[in-house]
């Protein structure tokens, strides 16, 4: 599987993304799949690419397996219960 960066020039200053949340070593980021094909190996690539990025994260993954269905109240409040932090994503 091969990703390309879709960017082109930009046209207008960047503007730094800031994390709100607290992360520390030990801290979990969640990784929130919706179902749709190819969306929960982008999140792997992301999860892996945080743990590169900030040794001490720990990512997990979760995955809705089905991009019609609403998310379980089980997994939101795993989610909430265990996570400093959440990303949720789609593929297609």
């Amino acid at each position: 599987m091969q990703f390309c960066d879709p960017r082109g020039e930009r046209s207008g200053p960047v503007h730094s993304y800031e994390v709100a949340a607290p992360l520390s070593a030990g801290s979990r980021v969640g990784l929130f799949a919706n179902g749709f094909p190819g969306s929960v190996d982008f999140l792997r690539h992301i999860g892996d690419a945080i743990e590169r990025h900030a040794p001490g994260l720990i990512t997990k993954l979760w995955n809705k397996g089905n991009a019609s269905a609403l998310a379980t109240t089980e997994d939101l409040d795993e989610i909430s219960d265990t996570c400093s932090a959440v990303i949720a994503a789609y593929g297609h």
